[in-house]
């Protein structure tokens, strides 16, 4: 299936390593960025983090705007992104990872968050959303970057369920991109 293929599927141990920060923002990463977008938006996701793609490096690419073939682009990449503020009102939010396809599971984190990254021309940003898809989003894919997946959000008991149907999920043939959500 092409792009989808290069999406990491849980439980590769890229999925569960600290990742190195970028030294420098060179031609590299640049292509890094630009491959990862082209594999986020072939498998219809919102955000994809350089571990998915087996790349231990601190890069993500979100754009939560994005909501299928031909609907406006809006993308943003993060260069060694961290979250300055997590606070709010804890939220429930079915989110589902292109690294466990297949599921989707009922996480609870901060509504608010600001985060501070790089962008490819090395400015340093700051980005904020407050109880949106954004916020959930931000939160998930810096989370990669720690190795920490939405299953680590989990009670044990939970999340012994959530990899028992993704291993159900994986059986009957989920790709990257295919959620179905938890009843």
């Amino acid at each position: 299936m092409g792009l989808l293929d290069d999406i990491v599927l849980s439980p590769n141990e890229a999925l569960q390593t600290e990742c190195e920060p970028i030294q420098t923002i060179d031609r590299e990463v640049k292509k890094l960025a630009d491959r990862m977008l082209k594999i986020m938006y072939a498998a219809e996701g919102c955000g994809l983090a350089a571990p998915q793609v087996g790349v231990l490096k601190q890069l993500v690419v979100i754009d939560c705007d994005y909501t299928g073939k031909g609907s406006k682009k809006n993308p943003y990449v993060l260069i060694n992104p961290s979250i300055v503020t997590a606070d709010g009102d804890p939220r429930d939010f079915q989110e589902g990872c292109l690294s466990f396809p297949g599921i989707s599971v009922s996480v609870t984190r901060p509504s608010h968050v600001v985060v501070q990254a790089y962008d490819l021309d090395g400015d340093l940003l700051q980005y904020e959303a407050e109880g949106n898809l954004m916020a959930v989003c931000l939160q998930h894919e810096i989370d990669h970057l720690h190795g920490v997946t939405m299953v680590d959000h989990l009670s044990p008991i939970k999340r012994a369920e959530a990899l028992r149907e993704y291993d159900e999920a994986l059986s009957a043939g989920a790709r990257p991109g295919e959620t179905e959500v938890e009843e």
